[in-house]
C-alpha cells in the first residue's frame, strides 16, 4: 500500500494508522457509564505501538479525553526518543476529570481549544501536534469558524501542522474545509455503513478520509466472545444509543451479524482474515480513506498491520460486495 499525504499539505502518512481510544482504558460518563473498552495494560500499550512501527505504521490517532488523558501519556512514553518517525493526531473539546477519569461536558471555545492543546502537549510531551481535531460532531457553525480560525493561530505559532473535525455532517466538514490548513475529516465508516456523501467530500476537496469505526467497535474481527467485550469498564457492555452494533452485555445485534455472514467469504479471500478484509474494503471504496482501527495487544497490531501487505480488494470483489449487501 502507497501512504497517504493527507490534504495539501507535505504531511505523509501510512494508508493504515492506528486509533488509541483502547489503550486509554477505563473511564466512565457522569452517570457512571463505561466510555473506555475495559482494562488495559500500558507495557502491553507501548510495545504493540512500538510493533506497528516496526510494521510501517507511521500515524497514530487519540484524543485527550481518551482515558482521560492516559491515552496520550502512553502514547507519548511509547514514542519517546522516536517522535519525528510518525505523524500524532489528537483531538479536543471534552471537558473532563483526570483524578475521577469522568466526562463531565464539553467546550467550543476558543480559550478551551487553547488550553486543551497546551496539556494534550504536555501530555505527548511534544512540541506540536500534526494534526488537531475538533472532537465535537455538532459544534453551531458559527462557533465552528472561530475554532477554524483558532487552528490557523495555532498553525501561525507552530504549536500544529494542521487540523481537521471529527464530525459525520458533511456540511460542517465542508466548513471547515474551507481553512487553508485543514487536511482531512475523521468520520466513521466500514462495510456496512457506508459515507458516500463524506466520500465525496473529500475527493471534491483534497481532503484526508480519516476513517474511525472502520471495524464497527471490533465487530468486524469476527472474534465472537474473545473480546471481553460484555466486561465491566468496557462502552459495548452498556451501549449508549449511538452504537449500533451491540446489544446489551456486549452481545453483537443480529441484524449486523447476518450482514457480516453475508459478505465474509469475500472479505477473508486471498488469506485475509476478517479485519484485514474490512480493511481492504475501505482502500477499495476510495484511494482517500486512512482507517484508524483500534488495538489493546501485541497481537492485534500485529493482525492489522499485516492488512498493508494485502492492499485493497479489487474492483470485482468490491462490487461482489455491494451486489451481496442489497440482498
Amino acid at each position: 500500500m502507497e501512504n497517504r499525504t493527507l490534504g495539501d499539505s507535505e504531511i505523509e502518512v501510512s494508508a493504515l494508522g492506528f486509533g488509541c481510544w483502547a489503550i486509554g482504558g477505563e473511564w466512565q460518563d457522569a452517570d457512571g457509564n463505561p466510555l473506555g473498552w475495559g482494562t488495559v495494560d500500558d507495557q502491553e500499550s507501548i510495545a504493540a505501538i512500538r510493533r506497528a512501527m516496526e510494521l510501517g505504521i507511521t500515524f497514530f490517532d487519540t484524543a485527550d479525553v481518551y482515558g482521560t488523558g492516559r491515552s496520550e501519556r502512553v502514547l507519548g512514553r511509547a514514542l519517546a526518543g522516536r517522535r519525528d518517525e510518525v505523524v500524532i493526531a489528537t483531538k479536543w473539546g471534552n471537558v473532563f476529570d483526570e483524578q475521577t477519569r469522568t466526562l463531565i461536558g464539553a467546550d467550543a471555545t476558543v480559550a478551551y481549544a487553547r488550553r486543551a492543546l497546551t496539556a494534550s502537549l504536555r501530555r505527548l510531551g511534544t512540541d506540536r501536534i500534526d494534526v488537531y481535531q475538533l472532537h465535537l460532531g455538532d459544534v453551531p457553525l458559527d462557533e465552528a469558524t472561530e475554532l477554524r480560525e483558532a487552528c490557523e493561530d495555532f498553525v501561525r505559532e507552530g504549536l500544529i501542522r494542521a487540523y481537521a473535525w471529527s464530525t459525520d455532517d458533511p456540511g460542517r466538514a465542508a466548513l471547515f474545509a474551507h481553512g487553508e490548513h485543514c487536511v482531512g475529516v475523521q468520520h466513521a465508516c466500514n462495510v456496512l455503513v457506508d459515507a458516500p456523501e463524506m466520500l465525496a467530500l473529500c475527493e471534491q476537496r483534497g481532503l484526508a478520509s480519516i476513517v474511525r469505526s472502520p471495524l464497527a467497535m471490533g465487530l468486524l474481527t469476527g472474534k465472537q466472545g474473545c473480546s471481553g467485550r460484555g466486561a465491566a469498564g468496557d462502552i459495548r457492555s452498556v451501549p449508549p444509543a449511538w452504537l449500533r452494533w451491540f446489544d446489551e452485555g456486549g452481545v453483537p445485534a443480529a441484524q449486523w451479524r447476518a450482514r457480516i455472514d453475508a459478505v465474509r467469504d469475500v472479505l477473508t479471500a486471498d488469506d485475509r482474515t476478517l479485519a484485514q478484509g474490512a480493511l481492504a474494503w475501505l482502500w477499495a471504496r476510495s484511494p482517500r480513506t486512512v482507517p484508524i482501527p483500534g488495538f489493546r495487544s501485541v497481537a492485534q497490531a500485529e493482525e492489522n498491520a499485516m492488512a498493508l501487505q494485502r492492499g485493497p480488494l479489487s474492483k470485482a470483489q468490491l462490487s461482489e460486495v455491494a451486489e451481496l449487501l442489497q440482498q
